[in-house]
């Protein structure tokens, strides 16, 4: 092809993932004609406006091995664009150790953020072939910042010092760790650290002390101590029957009574790890134990160990301890070490895992995949269109642009996401896929992945829901004749309701449940909704959010909402901000939404979910199920299952005219109270998406995941 012409491939795209994609070729053609040539049309790149050649060029210089490409790659750590510093900080791990570098990439690990994380990795895959020249310089910088006022940037060098191995390196942890004059937060990130240096005798020592003391340090030296420990022999599973599956989402607090669903990411990837491990460890053909990993204290952490290690049955649930206080997806990438010491703490004490199920781009599909190559353990990775579906959606908006792409990605690491998800699918032993129109060319046009070169590697499983808790909820509903006391979670309802403007108490209502998060669209929901005369029609009912204690994501939405209604207008103009509910209270006042309570809440509303792209949608299925009309995305999994003019309408929820639109004619059809559209939707939900059918589907693809590593193992074993 020739490297001009790639790059131009890159220019001349007409679309933002067609360019990433073209990027891929431009990468490949510098590594392959590492010349002046070269060197002048990706200095070009750099020095134009277009963002996304730039970012290119970065990564195409990381494939040249030249040493003038290596320079100019090393220079750009100083290039005044932040999104060149940090994406010159990651493509230099692709490469050599660079000592010129080292400094600098020190310095960005003590600024913290994503952009500390991939300076992080790159220092981490260079301790390999110079462990003794970062030891020294993390030394040094230690040494010299002994006195600082910022104690989490000083734990982060503690904690990348702690990923070099070397006896030097050792000596330095310890003298943190004992030291009472340190801030508490460096003496847990050394703590931490020893935990990884089992063969030397004085950190056991150490640590056990630590332990027998008490103290802040305490629970974190015991975590240590027992990372130390050799781990279990992992049977083999023809030795031990049934199957072990590990699955995990680490931005939220999973219980099996879902206590915080809507709460911060606690969306519906946590009401699905639940409902599923319960139904893939019911089912007799399923699996016989599930381990579910999310985010919690120490103290969980602790505790879980012990469940884990000793029950061999049952759907079994492990806490990573990452931050003291819960971190949004979008900021916990700096968390990868602690994400993969927790992962692996937790999978070494089960004594074996047969397959570990890895669902997004995020830092705990990051880290666990480490875990499982070190461990051995084989991966079937859920591959879905995102980031890219987002990114197709905000090109197409017109707010994702060529020229603020580099600003955009600084916040959103669309490119890092991107090249994780290509990582995921290429080292997992299968591919499962969601149902969407047109599967196999938006693979291969939007993940650049053809699923019809190795069909044996993927297969399709719709996610499904609970229906139980539906049913459950439609029939407690029903039997409601005006009084609500009998039920506190219709009470509080027909409470929220009731403290609107008493002229708008009769009126439907609209429901979306989610995150309160800008993917999810739950500000632009209400900005349709008081833009127009939606709000005239129709209360707004938004259940999801923290409100008390808002994350910055969560923030971001609420200020908008507020610009929209201000709170002290909300019940005048008909608006609800419920904040996140468990799931049995969801599914009631998604049911009251269709049926009504007599005398308090109005009957034949309906639910708009207003996301910006959604992979499949698992409110939307119960929303469906309960026999509520909805307005859905028009691309992704919605569209396998909405039935547009039917049992919904697909629309473009990104553009609030259109959003508001869908929502009139869907209120239109819910006003027909006709039975009939809500047996269809629930017959669809029933007969294609329960979790039942989901396991069902799964639990075949992880029992032929597992015997073929197994076949492989004895293959190995023998030769």
């Amino acid at each position: 092809m020739g490297i001009q012409a790639a790059m131009d491939r890159v220019t001349g795209a007409s679309t933002i993932v067609e360019a990433l994609r073209a990027a891929d070729d431009l990468a490949f053609e510098a590594g392959r004609d590492p010349g002046v040539r070269t060197l002048r049309v990706l200095s070009a790149a750099l020095a134009g406006s277009d963002d996304i050649a730039a970012i290119a060029a970065v990564h195409a210089l990381s494939e040249m091995l030249d040493e003038q490409a290596a320079a100019r790659l090393v220079s750009l750590l100083d290039d005044p664009r932040p999104f060149v510093r940090e994406h010159s900080a990651w493509a230099l791990g692709q490469g050599l150790p660079r000592l010129a570098a080292v400094a600098r990439l020190i310095a960005l690990v003590r600024r913290g953020g994503f952009t500390g994380m991939l300076a992080q990795h790159t220092l981490e895959k260079w301790s390999v072939a110079a462990g003794d020249v970062l030891a020294v310089a993390l030394e040094s910088v230690l040494a010299a910042s002994a006195d600082t006022n910022d104690p989490a940037a000083r734990a982060r060098l503690v904690e990348t010092l702690g990923l070099v191995r070397q006896s030097s390196a050792t000596r330095t942890l310890l003298t943190i760790a004992r030291d009472d004059a340190e801030h508490l937060e460096v003496r847990e990130a050394a703590v931490a650290a020893l935990g990884q240096r089992s063969r030397e005798p004085d950190v056991r020592r150490a640590l056990e002390h630590l332990v027998a003391t008490g103290g802040p340090l305490s629970d974190q030296a015991r975590l240590a101590v027992i990372d130390l420990e050799p781990p279990p022999a992992h049977t083999r599973m023809e030795d031990a029957g049934a199957l072990t599956i590990a699955q995990l989402f680490l931005h939220a607090d999973i219980d099996p009574h879902l206590s915080s669903a809507g709460a911060g990411d606690n969306g519906g990837i946590a009401t699905l790890l639940v409902r599923l491990g319960d139904a893939l460890t019911r089912d007799p053909d399923g699996v016989q134990r599930v381990i579910t990993l999310s985010r919690g204290s120490l103290s969980q952490a602790t505790a879980d160990l012990l469940d884990v290690a000793s029950l061999d049955t049952g759907h079994l649930y492990g806490h990573v301890p990452l931050a003291p206080a819960p971190t949004p997806s979008a900021a916990a990438w700096p968390l990868r070490v602690r994400a993969r010491r927790g992962i692996r703490r937790l999978l070494r004490a089960a004594g074996r895992v047969d397959v570990l199920h890895l669902r997004m781009a995020d830092v705990g599909s990051l880290a666990a995949a480490d875990v499982a190559r070190e461990l051995g353990i084989p991966t079937v990775f859920t591959l879905a269109p995102d980031p890219h579906g987002v990114i197709q959606s905000l090109d197409r908006a017109g707010t994702l642009t060529r020229e603020n792409f580099g600003e955009t990605d600084l916040a959103e690491h669309f490119w890092f996401r991107t090249s994780l998800v290509r990582s995921l699918a290429g080292s997992a032993s299968h591919s499962v896929l969601f149902p969407r129109p047109h599967l196999v060319d938006d693979m291969r046009s939007l993940v650049g992945i053809d699923l019809d070169s190795v069909p044996e590697r993927h297969t399709i499983v719709a996610e499904g829901i609970d229906l139980e808790v539906v049913d459950r909820a439609v029939a407690l509903v029903e039997r409601v004749d005006g009084t609500t006391d009998a039920d506190p979670a219709l009470a509080e309802l027909a409470d929220l309701v009731g403290a609107l403007d008493p002229r708008r108490r009769d009126l439907p209502l609209i429901v979306s449940v989610g995150r309160m998060h800008r993917v999810k669209g739950m500000a632009t929901l209400v900005e349709a909704w008081a833009g127009g005369d939606l709000r005239d029609r129709a209360n707004l009912l938004i259940i999801g959010g923290d409100l008390e204690n808002p994350s910055l994501d969560e923030r971001e939405q609420l200020d908008r909402i507020d610009a929209a209604v201000p709170a002290s207008e909300r019940a005048a103009r008909g608006l609800i901000l419920a904040g996140h509910r468990p799931n049995d209270v969801t599914a009631r006042w998604v049911a009251a939404a269709r049926l009504g309570i007599p005398g308090r809440v109005g009957a034949h509303g309906v639910y708009v979910c207003a996301s910006i792209k959604e992979e499949f949608g698992i409110a939307l299925l119960e929303a469906l199920a309960t026999g509520l009309v909805v307005v859905a995305p028009d691309g992704g999994g919605p569209a396998t299952y909405v039935v547009d003019g039917d049992t919904g309408f697909l629309t473009a929820t990104w553009d609030p005219h259109a959003l508001e639109h869908a929502t009139h004619r869907a209120l239109d059809r819910a006003g027909l109270a006709d039975p009939a559209i809500a047996y269809r939707a629930r017959v669809m939900v029933a007969e294609r998406f329960t979790i039942q059918a989901m396991a069902a589907a799964l639990a075949p693809v992880y029992r032929r995941v597992a015997e073929q590593e197994a076949e492989l193992v004895r293959a190995a074993e023998t030769a």
